[in-house]
Order: C-alpha cells, then structure tokens, then sequence
C-alpha cells in the first residue's frame, strides 16, 4: 500500500489515523483507515473522528476509490470504543450541565456512523480482537463486516452508566426476538459464531487470511459500479470464506434464543427481579447476570426505553434520539461515576445515583430524555 498525499486530508489527518491506498490491476484504487492507537485499543478520539471523516468524504467523491477498508493497528482490537476521558473531565467540571465537549464528540462521532451506514461504496470492517462500544457503531455501518476468530464484540456502556449508543437504537432492535436488549443490559462478549447470528458481521475469515483478502482485492475487476462493486466484493469474500472452517452451530447466542426470549420478557422490573433470582450452571450466563446486576440502573432504564423504539425510527432519527440522550447522561446520568470507578481511580466500585430499578424516578429518566437544543436539534437535518 502506497501513502495517500491528499492536503485536504493531512492537514485533518492525526498520527493516530493513517490513510493509505491500494493499488489494484483494475486501476481502481482501495481506501484504507488503520486506527493506529495500539496501547488504547485503537478507542477513538474527536481528533480521530475529524480525520476518518474528512478523509472518507473525499474518498467517496473520488472515482478512483472503488471501496473502502477500516482495520485497527495491532493483534488485540478493532476498536474498543471511544476515548471518554476528555467527556469525563468536561461533565465533571462542569456538575450537572451538558457541555459543549460532549455535544460536540457525540454530534461528530455519530455524523461518522452515520457516513459509514450511507456511503454508497463498499466499506469493509476487519472487525479482529475487540470491537465495542465506539468501534461497534464504526463496524455496524460498514457494508462488510468480517469478523475473525479471536473477535470479542460487545456493548458494554451498562458498566459505565451510559447506554448502548453508535446507532444501537437501530441495530439493536432489528435482532432476533430480544435479543438486542440482552446485550445491552448485559455487556455479553460476542464471538464470531454470535456476531454472525445476530447480524452484527456477515463474513467469518481467520485472523491469518489478512493478507490473503487484500491480495485479492488487489486482483478485483473493480467497476465505477457502487452495485456492481458490492457484489464483486461479496462473491471475493465468500470464495474465501468457504475455505475457512467456522465452528457450526458455535453460537451460544442462537442455542440460547428461546431463554433470552424469556428472561427478557415483561417489564423492566420484572427482567431485573428474574435476573437477580436465576439459578444457573452456565458460566456465560452467570456473568452477563452479574455484569447486568453491578451496571447502572439508569442505564437499564434507557436500554428498555431504547428497545421500545422498536424499528419505526429511521436511521438518522436514531442518531438524533441518541444525541440527546447521551450529552444528558454525561451531565445527569450515572456516566461521570461509572467512569471514574472503571477508568479513572480504577476501584470498580462505582456508587451509583440509585440503587435498584424501582428506586429511579420518572422525572431523571424524562430529564435525560429532553433535548437541550430544543426545535434547533444538530441531527435534525441529518439525511
């Protein structure tokens, strides 16, 4: 791969992101994002978030760039979400108001996703090692999403008092049965096997057929089709896939639908009552309890309200929905403490605004649901 000398970009471009293109035998060319935060496991960053899409948006005027590929820098991640610190320090500071940091991160971060999600070209995710939070919303947009067998995918905001976010109030609820509410009150570490199922990944390679896959695309009779090129990259992936074996029937996820059915089933009240009484041998099961039990019950709230939304939201409502909800949890919410006790003094011990489901009032949960922006709401255009 070659280093793409674009002025535009580079004066955009951050040492934490790198742009390179490849060649290939069509003359088309392929973009590629390399998060490159290896020691934070490539979380994202506002500066990162300006570059990818300053960057993207010139790849997808360019007719040479027939497709796009996103990889993360080292063996342990994709991306492992966002790089929350600078909200922290921000909502701390400023007790109990929205900030401006944290409209302007997530207004940013979501425009991102939701670039990604409406590209046009194809936009392959290689979502190797963690993929979570910030790098679920990158990987969910993306066209192709291929996932390896050391991926861990998961939403895991519960544990920090926010919500499953990054367009989660689309894909979420577009999971089979309840699926989607399961994993974002419980943080459950996905494998391939599971991210298949729940259509979160569409392609399974092992993490050694990288170089394989680029080579190939490198050989791709890319077209100035987008239809055309979607196809040819489908067709190239599955040849490769079906030399790879994908453990069947892997998946803890799809043998267990019928009891995340039932344990999800009711009222808010009535999954955390039947959450705190199970009774089971299953270790996987026996932590995403746990991992539900010590989260943030404001967060179980808005991961329920969430799922309510069910899928007569559009995309681009989604990410409006979000916006709002996610600088008032920054300020309102339990996000401040749940940092602190997981990222910052690094106790694990986060004391919560409310200690049980039935103890949070309706008025915090309405407060948080609010915009502060009123009519003038920054997604309200966003299509």
């Amino acid at each position: 791969m070659t280093n793409l000398v674009d002025k535009a970009a580079h004066s955009f471009a951050t040492q934490n992101v790198v742009f390179q293109t490849l060649a290939t035998a069509s003359g088309k060319l392929v973009g590629v994002v390399t998060l490159n935060v290896e020691k934070a496991l490539n979380a994202l960053d506002l500066d990162m978030v300006r570059a990818m899409t300053v960057q993207l948006n010139l790849w997808k005027k360019d007719p040479l760039i027939a497709c796009v590929v996103l990889d993360g820098s080292g063996e342990k991640a994709f991306c492992a979400g966002g790089d929350v610190r600078a909200l922290y320090h921000a909502s701390v500071a400023a007790k109990g108001q929205v900030t401006e940091v944290a409209k302007v991160f997530f207004e940013e971060e979501y425009r991102l996703d939701y670039l990604l999600h409406t590209y046009g070209k194809p936009v392959l995710v290689w979502g190797d090692g963690i993929v979570m939070g910030g790098g679920l919303g990158l990987m969910a947009g993306a066209s192709h999403k291929v996932v390896t067998e050391t991926s861990r995918i998961a939403m895991p905001e519960v544990t920090i008092g926010l919500y499953p976010d990054v367009g989660g109030s689309y894909f979420l609820n577009r999971m089979p049965g309840k699926m989607g509410l399961f994993l974002g009150l419980t943080a459950y570490h996905m494998n391939a096997a599971d991210a298949c199922y729940v259509g979160l990944a569409d392609h399974y390679l092992n993490r050694d057929d990288k170089e394989l896959m680029f080579d190939a695309m490198a050989t791709l009779d890319w077209s100035d089709s987008p239809a055309l090129n979607h196809q040819r990259l489908d067709t190239m992936i599955n040849e490769l896939s079906n030399q790879v074996d994908i453990p069947k029937g892997d998946s803890v996820l799809a043998e267990s639908q019928e009891m995340i059915d039932r344990l999800m089933a009711g009222s808010l009240t009535d999954i955390v009552t039947r959450m705190s009484t199970l009774s089971t041998d299953e270790a996987w099961l026996s932590k995403a309890c746990a991992t539900m039990l010590a989260g943030s019950p404001i967060s179980w709230h808005l991961a329920y309200i969430q799922t309510q939304l069910g899928t007569k939201l559009s995309l681009a409502q989604c990410f409006k929905w979000e916006l709002t909800v996610s600088v008032n949890v920054c300020a309102k919410g339990d996000f401040c403490e749940g940092v602190r006790a997981l990222l910052i003094d690094k106790d694990k011990q986060p004391k919560w605004q409310f200690a049980d489901v039935q103890s949070v009032p309706n008025s915090v949960i309405e407060d948080i649901l609010t915009s502060p922006w009123g009519e003038e709401h920054p997604l309200s255009q966003l299509s």
